[in-house]
């Protein structure tokens, strides 16, 4: 498993923010849209639907001992995740036909994500909603490289500038 930006991605599926939680509750991503899934079920929206995708209350963090806090940090979100602890709590925001939709979604970095990573992200989603970028491609990149682990800051950024291009 690895974290890309806001996003957790796994070589079978892509999330928003952290992965499932002990009751099953997750966004996913996919090559039609979202689906929400919760203990009371599943929700969905395709990307034709959506005029927005917005993660606001994302922790963000500060420079100083950014590496060995990042990878603390998701450890931590990953363990508290499928215990059901709570990581901190994220919402996305989705602007639909139907009118406004908030899902919560989890943070996988509890000790916040870089400020330029998260605008990226945010990029990526508005993309995907405009069907100017593709979410297979983060779906293809889990596929091969996945179970890696987490890339570098930097790697990262490159990833999700690249995957808005692809």
């Amino acid at each position: 498993m690895a974290m890309v930006g806001l996003f957790w991605v796994t070589p079978d599926a892509v999330y928003v923010g952290s992965p499932p939680a002990a009751d099953g509750g997750c966004v996913r991503l996919g090559a039609d849209g979202l689906e929400a899934v919760d203990p009371d079920g599943s929700r969905s929206w395709g990307w034709d639907g959506l005029s927005a995708a917005v993660v606001e209350d994302v922790p963000t963090e500060g420079p100083a001992g950014r590496a060995p806090k990042f990878l603390g940090s998701i450890v931590s979100a990953a363990v508290g995740a499928f215990l059901g602890e709570g990581p901190p709590e994220m919402t996305l925001r989705l602007e639909t036909g139907g009118g406004p939709q908030e899902l919560t979604v989890h943070s996988a970095a509890a000790g916040g994500y870089g400020a330029e990573e998260a605008a990226l992200s945010q990029e990526l989603l508005s993309r995907f909603v405009a069907g100017t970028a593709d979410p297979r491609v983060i779906g293809a990149w889990g596929r091969e490289h996945g179970l890696e682990g987490t890339p570098k800051p930097r790697e990262r950024e490159v990833l999700l500038r690249a995957w808005a291009q692809g």
